[in-house]
């Protein structure tokens, strides 16, 4: 029996991100993400027995803290559209027993902080930002879709305008992630 999915299959899971650092401009905040990915399995031609391609959609959202503490300073999205997605994401066999299998996630994100406004009417327009390079997340597991199993992220990625690619606004340190049936 093969410890990889059957292509075409899609697979939906949950992911959890404790204590992630996120440096915005100047402001070094801490936040917890809760969303998931979900992910269509393809054929991948360079190595069909040990390996399959990706296509995924991706969504983890965060409370902002207030600047007295309080959690109410917004929220912080990350998120890549499934028609967005390349196929660049793998899973791989690394042994067959014990089980062991990597998954890379290849993921271009959107970050959106919605924040509301300084006199505590509504909220101000939203700041988009986008990864100057591809956000790598790697786990290794030993069943997919994974149980409980820990991701991190590969390097800090860097956010920036889409209009002004050479200034970072928003820097993800660090993604300790817990990924499905936690």
């Amino acid at each position: 029996m093969s410890l990889l999915p059957s292509i075409g299959a899609e697979k939906p899971c949950s992911m959890l991100a404790i204590n992630t650092p996120i440096q915005i401009r100047t402001a070094l905040v801490t936040v917890d993400f809760r969303g998931g990915y979900k992910q269509i399995i393809e054929k991948d031609p360079d190595d069909p027995a040990n390996s399959v391609r990706m296509k995924m959609g991706f969504k983890l959202s965060a409370e902002l803290p207030g600047f007295d503490g309080d959690g109410g300073g917004g929220t912080i999205t990350l998120e890549q559209k499934f028609e967005d997605s390349g196929i660049e994401s793998r899973l791989r066999v690394l042994q067959d027993s014990p089980p062991k299998l990597e998954q890379v996630m290849v993921l271009r994100l959107t970050m959106t902080i919605d924040q509301p406004n300084t006199d505590g009417e509504g909220t101000s327009e939203p700041l988009v930002l986008v990864t100057r390079d591809p956000a790598v997340i790697i786990g290794e597991i030993s069943v997919f879709p994974p149980r409980g199993d820990e991701y991190k992220l590969r390097n800090p990625v860097d956010f920036v305008l889409p209009d002004a690619p050479d200034v970072t606004v928003a820097v993800l340190q660090k993604l300790p992630a817990k990924t499905g049936g936690f």
